[in-house]
C-alpha cells in the first residue's frame, strides 16, 4: 500500500434548513395563530485526529467530504432536524492549511485533537417568530444559510520517538525489521526504501516507542536531491535520531558528515536534537578497526553503539539504551 503524507480535498458543510410558513388548524379555532417551526442547522465538516491510522491513503479515493444538510421546519412548531456532522479522521501529526493562502490553520500533534473545517448552515426561523401585534399573521419565513465550503490541503508529519537516518544502503531498513515487527523491503541496493516506514519497539520493563525509517538521505537533499527530501518534515518530530552508518564503507566519515550537513541545512534545530551514531556491519570489520572509530566519533563528543543488524550483534544493548534514554527524557 502506497504512502501517502500530503493531497488536497473539498469540504462542504450542510447548508441550513428554511423555516415554515404555517398556520394552525383546529376545530373551533378559526384564526389559529402561526405555528412555523426553524429549519435545523447544517451538520458541520469536522477533522479529528486519530492514532489508528498512519497514512493518508484514504484520500487517494476520496476528495470530496460533505456534512447532511438541515431539514427544513414544519406546522405545529415542529423543527426541522439537525444535519449529520461529516468527521474526517487523520492521522496524529497532520497539517491542516488552507490551500489559496497556504496559511495553517491547525496543527493536530495529540490524539483526538478536533478542528471545524467547514461550519454548517444556520436554519431559518418559522413565521412564529415573525408575529407582532401589527402582523398577526406573517406569511413569510426565514430561508436556512448556506454552509461553508472550501479547498484544504493536509501534510503529514510522523509522530515518532526514534527516527533512522543514514545514507542510503546504511542497513536502516534491516535494522528496523530488527528492532520491530516491521517488514520493510530490504535488498542489496540503494534506495530500497521509497517511503517512510514505522516499527513500535516493545521491551519487558519499558513502554513500547515508535521508530520511523526515513528514507535515505544523499548531500543536496534539503534542496530537492533524491528521495529524502520529500519526507525531511518527517525528522522534526523525533525525539532522538539515530545515525546508521556502514562501517565497511572506507567513507564512513564523509557520510557521516554528509548527512549532518543535510539536516543542519533543512533545519538547524536538528542539529541539536538527541542523537546517537549507530556503526552497523561491524561483522564485515576488524574489532580493532570498530574500536579505532569510536575512539574517533568519542573524541568529537558523539556517542556511538556498534551492531550488526544482519547477525543481530549488539541489538540488545541498542534497544535498552534507546528505551532507557526516551524514559529519562520523558521523566524530566
Amino acid at each position: 500500500m502506497a504512502f501517502v503524507d500530503e493531497t488536497k480535498f473539498f469540504v462542504k458543510a450542510g447548508d441550513g434548513g428554511n423555516g415554515c410558513v404555517s398556520f394552525r388548524r383546529e376545530k373551533f379555532v378559526p384564526k389559529g395563530g402561526p405555528d412555523g417551526g426553524d429549519g435545523g442547522r447544517g451538520g458541520s465538516v469536522i477533522i479529528e485526529a486519530t492514532a489508528t491510522i498512519h497514512s493518508l491513503i484514504d484520500f487517494r479515493y476520496r476528495s470530496h467530504f460533505k456534512a447532511e444538510r438541515g431539514t427544513h421546519g414544519m406546522g405545529r412548531d415542529c423543527y426541522g432536524a439537525k444535519g449529520n456532522d461529516c468527521i474526517i479522521q487523520v492521522p496524529v501529526g497532520s497539517l491542516i492549511k488552507d490551500v489559496e493562502t497556504d496559511e495553517l490553520l491547525i496543527d493536530l500533534a495529540e490524539d483526538g485533537d478536533t478542528f471545524v473545517a467547514a461550519q454548517g448552515g444556520e436554519g431559518g426561523m418559522g413565521n412564529s417568530h415573525f408575529a407582532t401585534g401589527a402582523n398577526r399573521t406573517p406569511r413569510y419565513a426565514g430561508k436556512g444559510t448556506e454552509g461553508e465550503e472550501r479547498w484544504l490541503k493536509i501534510e503529514l508529519k510522523l509522530i515518532a520517538d526514534v527516527g533512522l537516518v543514514g545514507l542510503p544502503n546504511a542497513g536502516k531498513s534491516t535494522l528496523l525489521s530488527k528492532l520491530s515487527a516491521a517488514n520493510p523491503k530490504i535488498a542489496n541496493y540503494p534506495f530500497t526504501t521509497l517511503e517512510p516506514q514505522l516499527g513500535v519497539l516493545h521491551h519487558s520493563f519499558y513502554e513500547p516507542c515508535i521508530i520511523a525509517d526515513i528514507p535515505g538521505l544523499v548531500e543536496g537533499a534539503h534542496q530537492g536531491v533524491g528521495l529524502g527530501h520529500k519526507f525531511l518534515r518527517h525528522i522534526e518530530r523525533t525525539n532522538i535520531l539515530l545515525h546508521v552508518i556502514d562501517c565497511s564503507d572506507d567513507d564512513y566519515q564523509k557520510n557521516y558528515q554528509v548527512i549532518e550537513n543535510e539536516l543542519f541545512k533543512y533545519k538547524e534545530e536538528l542539529s541539536n536534537r538527541q542523537k546517537f551514531v549507530v556503526l552497523n556491519k561491524i561483522d564485515l570489520v576488524d574489532p580493532e578497526m570498530v574500536a579505532e572509530m569510536q575512539k574517533e566519533f568519542a573524541d568529537l563528543g558523539i556517542e556511538t553503539l556498534s551492531i550488526s543488524a544482519e547477525m543481530e550483534q549488539g541489538l540488545e544493548q541498542l534497544k535498552e539504551h534507546i528505551l532507557e534514554t526516551i524514559y529519562n527524557m520523558k521523566s524530566k
